[in-house]
């Protein structure tokens, strides 16, 4: 059997959901994160683009959009993917359409996960992201295809050739379109939906390459080789993958998180006088700059600005719409205050862990943190209280506390309660249509 003809008969086959608890977290931090980015000026305006767009495959491809634009969804750090945002938005999609429910969708939901993860892992996911290459665009497709043949009730045969043709819809990148309105999440909408009718295409008897792994596809056109080991891993995914704490480029949040630990210790922001952050050399150029007023991804993605904000502002790092027109005057003083450098020494817990090292001057002399693990990894996982937590602030603030209330129930619910996926999903739909 070829590679793609092994994964086939795990999308078809195998799976079986054993880690539900996971799942239902998973889904509730998902959905809380969708809601979040439906709000924003890109949600709206990406909401408003595709109202008329309303057969299922549109649909997935909103859906995908509004959640992974939120930039709250999980991570799985070894692969560079971020699984959550595609896979629950087309499950919960897919799942509504067919009249599927319980333990279908829930398998159909770890299956994409595995998906995901195993191909971004395979691809070298954390390294050909600084060369350009999305990991989370490029197995989109790959992953929803899985979730959809799944859930289409697909043959072995049939599965492996609806990954076949999604890797023949996948791209790689989208550059780096900018504006409050970029077409980066109308990309990874599109990724989704390719997935979907990568799927349904199978089903109507049309073929990928099955040998697309083992033929020179990947070598000539992206210059990857992928690790077969990897592709085939039956380790637990959902075990390995991250909550994100509050919203940011995950790669800002190790720094971030050791300045709040030198806070919490007694260390006044005030007294600080220089904060000389380490991080891994991979990711060096993407933290390191300032920030552009009303440019979110430039907000997002500085490590400088996260941390002035974890200092003066903290109540504000869950806003996902961060993007102001002008910087407070404490907050440009406090970033002036923050070097950046690459120490090689730290790749040796890359890409397990996305680690910094963070040196303070104070008064009373130097106060340093390594931070190898933040809050929602594996290694200081969040459970129920901290998933509800996250998902309350995100959502109260938009919908109400009760409303916020009964969607997190459904939420948690959704694998269990007979016609639930539909139900939650009308909810949803609801609460991101709401006006602001």
């Amino acid at each position: 059997m070829t590679l793609l003809e092994q994964l086939g008969a795990h999308v078809a086959r195998g799976g079986a959901a054993t880690v539900r608890e996971a799942l239902r977290l998973h889904v509730a931090d998902t959905v809380g994160a969708w809601i979040a980015g439906s709000a924003t000026p890109e949600g709206r305006a990406l909401a408003k683009f595709c109202a008329n767009r309303d057969s299922m495959p549109d649909r997935v491809a909103t859906h995908c959009a509004l959640a992974r634009l939120s930039e709250i969804d999980d991570i799985h750090l070894a692969s560079g993917v971020t699984p959550g945002a595609l896979v629950v938005p087309a499950a919960l999609t897919i799942s509504a359409s067919l009249g599927r429910e319980g333990t279908a969708l829930a398998e159909a939901i770890a299956i994409g996960y595995d998906a995901m993860v195993r191909l971004g892992a395979a691809l070298g996911g954390p390294s050909i992201l600084y060369r350009g290459i999305w990991p989370t665009y490029l197995a989109a497709p790959f992953g929803i295809a899985a979730v959809a043949a799944r859930l289409l009730g697909l043959t072995e045969t049939q599965a492996a050739h609806a990954l076949g043709i999604s890797l023949a819809l996948s791209s790689p990148a989208v550059a780096h379109p900018g504006g409050a309105t970029t077409s980066r999440w109308l990309a990874i909408g599109n990724a989704a939906r390719n997935g979907v009718t990568a799927a349904l295409s199978a089903q109507s008897g049309f073929t990928g390459d099955l040998r697309i792994f083992e033929g020179e596809f990947f070598s000539s056109i992206y210059g990857l080789s992928p690790n077969p080991v990897l592709l085939l891993d039956e380790s637990p995914t959902l075990s390995e993958v991250s909550f994100k704490p509050w919203c940011a480029a995950r790669q800002t949040m190790a720094a971030t998180q050791a300045l709040k630990e030198i806070i919490e210790s007694g260390a006044s922001p005030s007294e600080m006088s220089e904060l000389v952050v380490s991080v891994p050399p991979p990711y060096l150029r993407m933290i390191d700059h300032g920030v552009v007023p009303r440019d979110r991804a430039s907000h997002l993605t500085s490590v400088s600005y996260q941390m002035a904000m974890a200092a003066l502002a903290p109540e504000a790092t869950l806003d996902v719409g961060q993007a102001p027109d002008q910087i407070a005057v404490g907050i440009q003083t406090f970033m002036a205050k923050i070097s950046v450098k690459a120490d090689e020494e730290l790749l040796r817990h890359y890409p397990k862990s996305w680690p910094a090292r963070l040196v303070v001057s104070l008064p009373s002399g130097k106060s340093e943190r390594l931070v190898l693990h933040v809050p929602g990894d594996p290694e200081r996982p969040f459970d129920e209280l901290q998933v509800a937590e996250k998902f309350r602030r995100l959502t109260a603030p938009l919908v109400g506390e009760r409303a916020g209330h009964d969607l997190l129930r459904l939420s948690l619910g959704v694998l269990d309660n007979k016609g639930a996926p539909k139900i939650l999903l009308a909810e949803i739909e609801r609460a991101a249509a709401a006006p602001r």
